[in-house]
């Protein structure tokens, strides 16, 4: 579509959400016409989340109209859609530093704005979290609206209906919107749905149906009869029925693009009480064609070309991924063991499954957003001859923690772990940084942990996992493996399906006085950081078990051993190597580096790898302060 910038006077005049209540109908449509465009804007300079913010345009404007935010709670589901919302609540003059170094956040933030009710960035909270809220004003009797935002992808996940299941039999002022944007889960939206619903909410039906329940409730068969009836009423026009016997009031589908059903509907609830649930339909990426056409594609994007929908050219020649390695090795494995099943919860792109699904079908399972639910499935598969391959985020394993253990390590289970986006994200922060992975699952019996350095030691590792007989874990980066596609100079993973030795490290470089021990992708800027140093560099590959042998070697050869991981110092491989060493030397000269204790934000990761010394300077820098602090020059 043609992109025609405007003076947007409207939307500058919004400094709060107190201004967005002050306007007509008339007006608050031209708004949502200028936030869409503002938005447009914005993202295709800076990047990020795009298609789920352009859906929601329209509810974010009518819940700053209807509700008095920030007295009334406001919680968004996992926090892609919204930019919307900043840009109405004081921070659409930050816009332009959207996820990066020192800026805005990609998601809802606390210590941000007050009208960021609740910090996201993983899915199915946002019920769970607004319940609190509203159990918390009934203990202070305050009379707050809490209204929870969520997603009908973030509906698959448990943890949502284990909310549902306690609202509905509680007396919590909550209401849940349920943004139906993908699952045709729904009868088309149209003018009869939309007046219904604004019937079914409105003041003359709540009366009635309360009323009907207070001379009813002597005769419990009549009751009974009533509210059946009530449900295969509104069921002929509403997919409620699961929602009402969970115990909420159920409303809708509407057009969530609609202002003039969307705020008359929502203002008709506002004046209720207890659990209600309001089931809107939208469109992601509305208002821009591309994004509408190809929603997953345009659902997190880097700056583009908003005329186009073509991201800005770079060198011309695509950077291959640790992604794009994993997602060729399992087509490659599946093809010679047919008993290799590929999972994911709800991160086939991410994940590097798009060409597996295609290729195998039969052996492909999304199981949505339910990571506790991908990692059980795998221990059954496991326990009845199939070889599954969970593809995980490392952030999103966290939420299988009891799984991992009790279902498949405790059982001693053959299924692999590829573990993406380990270490530093970037731009999306602390809750997508995978800073723990090595930490929480160290502590394990029966895990395998491995680290690969390149792009042939992941497929190598890979392989190992899959052929070793119990619980293992491959961990590799989001970005770059350091190859070009298409250039003279470039180097391919190894094709051939070859495993590692299990258990052994590899020595890198030879040097004198310092060892480092690398454990995963920062090998190359050790290498570096040795060659100035004239150290030995060892790249370990596997954290659990260790290769105590090597760091034996390193330790009788050297006067300073330094680990160096990008994840938590704190029970980290580091930590590993302290154990063994403590245990068998009297003395040890070691070295940590890794992430510190604390959250890492978000920015560029070139630029969170200086600021936490893991680039080539930093390295260099505490290397050589522990130099001059315990090896004295001869």
């Amino acid at each position: 579509m043609p992109f025609r910038k405007s003076n947007w006077s409207l939307l500058k005049s919004i400094d709060s959400p107190a201004d967005v209540r002050k306007l007509n109908a008339i007006q608050l449509k031209e708004l949502a016409r200028q936030l869409r465009e503002f938005l447009l804007d914005c993202v295709s300079s800076t990047g990020g989340h795009f298609s789920a913010g352009l859906g929601t345009v329209e509810l974010t404007v009518a819940l700053h109209h209807v509700f008095n935010t920030p007295y009334d709670r406001l919680v968004w589901d996992v926090g892609h859609q919204t930019y919307p919302h900043k840009i109405l609540t004081g921070r659409r003059e930050k816009m332009a530093s959207l996820r990066q170094k020192g800026g805005l956040a990609g998601f809802p933030k606390r210590d941000e704005s007050e009208y960021d009710s609740f910090g996201t960035g993983h899915s199915s909270t946002s019920i769970a979290a607004a319940l609190g809220m509203s159990l918390a004003a009934k203990a202070h009797d305050e009379n707050r609206q809490c209204i929870a935002v969520i997603g009908d992808g973030a509906m698959t996940a448990g943890m949502a209906f284990e909310a549902l299941n306690h609202a509905g039999d509680s007396d919590a002022n909550l209401l849940v919107i349920l943004n139906d944007n993908d699952m045709s889960i729904s009868p088309p939206v149209g003018a009869l749905s939309n007046h219904l619903t604004r019937l079914l909410s409105g003041e003359l039906f709540s009366t009635v149906r309360e009323g009907g329940k207070k001379v009813l409730e002597h005769l419990p068969p009549a009751l009974e009869l009533a509210r059946r009836t009530e449900e295969h009423v509104k069921g002929m026009i509403a997919p409620g029925t699961l929602f009402e016997e969970l115990g909420f009031n159920y409303y809708g589908p509407v057009d969530g693009h609609d202002l003039d059903t969307l705020i008359p509907v929502l203002q008709n609830i506002s004046k209720q009480t207890g659990p209600r649930l309001l089931h809107i339909k939208t469109q992601k990426g509305k208002g821009y064609f591309p994004a509408e056409d190809a929603p997953v594609k345009f659902h997190a994007v880097g700056a583009f070309d908003l005329s186009t929908g073509k991201s800005h050219p770079g060198s011309g020649k695509k950077a291959t991924t640790y992604t794009d390695i994993f997602g060729q090795w399992l087509c490659d494995m599946a093809e010679q063991d047919e008993r290799l099943v590929g999972i994911t919860p709800a991160m086939r792109e991410g994940s590097g499954l798009v060409e597996f699904a295609k290729r195998f079908p039969r052996r492909y399972f999304d199981v949505g957003i339910a990571e506790q639910h991908a990692v059980t499935l795998a221990a059954g598969m496991a326990c009845d001859g199939l070889k599954p391959v969970v593809a995980i985020y490392s952030t999103f394993l966290q939420r299988g923690y009891d799984q991992l253990i009790h279902d498949v390590a405790i059982q001693n289970l053959p299924v692999v772990f590829a573990i993406d986006r380990a270490g530093i994200v970037g731009a999306d922060g602390p809750t997508h940084t995978g800073a723990y992975d090595i930490s929480f699952m160290r502590c394990i019996p029966n895990m395998v942990i491995m680290t690969p350095a390149d792009d042939n030691e992941c497929r190598g590792l890979l392989t190992t996992a899959f052929l070793h007989d119990g619980p293992s874990a491959v961990r590799y980066p989001r970005g770059s493996t350091g190859i070009l596609e298409g250039t003279g100079a470039d180097r391919t993973a190894e094709k051939e399906l070859k495993a590692l030795p299990f258990g052994q490290a590899q020595q890198a470089r030879e040097g004198k006085k310092i060892a480092l021990l690398v454990f995963g992708t920062l090998l190359t800027t050790a290498m570096e950081v040795a060659e100035e140093l004239d150290a030995s560099v060892y790249s370990m590959r596997f954290v659990k078990p260790l290769d105590t042998r090597a760091i034996d070697e390193a330790y009788q050869q050297h006067d300073l051993l330094v680990t160096i991981e990008d994840n938590a110092i704190a029970g980290g491989a580091g930590s590993a190597v302290a154990e063994h060493l403590n245990r068998h030397q009297s003395s040890v000269n070691l070295l940590q580096i890794g992430f510190p204790d604390k959250y890492i934000q978000h920015g560029q990761p070139e630029e969170l790898l200086a600021d936490w010394k893991l680039d080539k300077a930093g390295i260099l820098q505490t290397i050589k302060s522990r130099i001059n602090a315990s090896i004295t020059p001869e």
